[in-house]
């Protein structure tokens, strides 16, 4: 008996699927980086269904690729090496939510804007916030551990996380972690199984932390001339000791595909655009909202517009949760990069990137979030990628967009992850020690190197 009908047997056919036209969802993800076809995919339903695949798998010899809802954008759920698509998209319950001891549980299936909704109706209060959050399920947000725009004043994913039940390869169950709000005790394995995108194994369910939801919130949107001195302005905002819990950037190229489309409507002389939104005591943002406002103003800003009211507040977000989608369905090829660079290196950041895409000669676009210096690095162009002179050349951009990243001090990634998209660039920023390191950590996770094999590691 092959291991397919094992676990058709154990699990039942309505979990294991095999035919190929079904199969495809499980092939592709949202980084377009090719298809890369499983022999087949489970349907998990429970925690108890998860370890039966990884036992099953790992007797085996299968290699297993963890799934979510596919909205990753580093390839970290394309089953390179065949083998088994384990899919937690079914695991969909919000199991408690504490509002006493601030917590909350969930199996990795829950889609995170499904949990801030519930949380917030009862007051409540849950940050990390990825612009795919109306998609993108909690358990891969462990995988990548996801940040969004919030994180600059609430931290990532993995700030959130007090506790995980996982399964690793061979059907083991263990519980890391804790349910209080505070704990040291032993190794922090909650921390480094979160961000490890599946190689480490897969979390069934996962408890994270809770705080009130805060009073008021308001929103700035400065209209500059440019990324450079708008990320000038930036510095100067951060100096003086504030702390939005959001501080974006959008470049003028982004807002010119973004402006025909935007529920908002941003001024034709944009030549970036910063966002600010603070949250607190009502009275406080307001008056941080006035002083914010004069120091852009105090930059060149063209225009400081506040948002009137929680739907204008919206309308403005649904705008620049637009920015990818847009590029991508403008060109012909677009690949996103998460570069982290110091915050004083913004300005300069820019200046360097924008001289890669004139240097190789492909468009460059960036955005994201400039509080902490996480911008995302859209490398666009209209040709051709499947000619061999074309694609050399978007390659030598985009090793270029590593290297100046690296140049200035910063990293590969802030909230994408690795996955295969960023393999190959590790030894740049990591000695061959420490990737050797995290090799030998994964082996005593997994042994026979079966869980998510051949990401990460180049």
């Amino acid at each position: 008996m092959d291991i397919y009908e094992r676990l058709t047997r154990e699990l039942g056919p309505r979990r294991v699927v095999r035919d190929e036209e079904a199969l495809e969802t499980y092939a592709r993800d949202e980084s377009l980086l090719g298809r890369y076809m499983p022999d087949a995919a489970v349907l998990a339903a429970s925690a108890e269904e998860v370890a039966v695949v990884l036992r099953v798998a790992a007797e085996a010899g299968v290699p297993v690729t963890p799934r979510g809802t596919g909205t990753g954008k580093t390839g970290g759920a394309l089953p390179v090496r065949g083998g088994i698509v384990l899919s937690t998209e079914r695991m969909q319950a919000i199991r408690r939510i504490d509002g006493d001891d601030l917590v909350a549980v969930v199996e990795p299936g829950v889609i995170l804007g499904d949990l801030q909704n519930a949380v917030e109706a009862q007051g409540l209060f849950y940050a990390p916030d990825p612009a795919s959050l109306s998609m993108c399920s909690l358990g891969g947000n462990v995988a990548a551990n996801a940040g969004g725009p919030r994180a600059f004043k609430y931290g990532v994913t993995r700030d959130w996380v007090l506790g995980l039940e996982v399964a690793l390869m061979g059907g083991e169950r263990l519980f890391f972690g804790r349910r209080t709000q505070k704990g040291v005790t032993g190794y922090d394995l909650v921390a480094g199984f979160v961000g490890s995108e599946g190689t480490l194994g897969v979390a069934t369910e996962i408890t994270v932390k809770l705080i009130g939801k805060p009073e008021a919130t308001g929103l700035l949107l400065a209209v500059m001339p440019d990324a450079v001195v708008a990320g000038r302005a930036i510095n100067a905002l951060l100096r003086q000791g504030a702390r939005p819990r959001a501080v974006e950037l959008l470049d003028r190229i982004t807002l010119a595909h973004v402006r025909p489309h935007a529920p908002y409507k941003l001024p034709e002389d944009a030549g970036a655009a910063v966002l600010v939104e603070l949250d607190g005591e009502a009275e406080a943002v307001a008056r941080q909202l006035e002083r914010q406002g004069l120091l852009f103003a105090s930059f060149g800003a063209n225009d400081v517009l506040v948002a009137r009211d929680d739907q204008d507040r919206e309308r403005i977000w649904q705008t620049r949760r637009m920015a990818s989608r847009s590029l991508t369905a403008a060109h012909k090829f677009k690949l996103s990069e998460d570069i982290v660079v110091p915050l004083s290196r913004i300005p300069e950041a820019f200046e360097r990137l924008y001289a890669v895409g004139a240097r190789h000669g492909v468009t460059i676009a960036a955005y994201g979030h400039a509080g902490d210096g996480n911008l995302h690095v859209n490398v666009l162009s209209d040709e051709d990628a499947q000619d061999p002179a074309v694609r050399t050349r978007i390659d030598a951009a985009i090793d270029d967009v590593f290297r100046e990243t690296l140049a200035l001090g910063g990293t590969l990634s802030g909230e994408h992850g690795i996955g295969i998209a960023k393999a190959r660039f590790m030894p740049w920023e990591q000695s061959a020690g420490v990737l050797d390191l995290q090799k030998r950590v994964k082996q005593a996770f997994d042994p026979k190197g079966l869980m998510n094999p051949g990401k990460i590691f180049p």
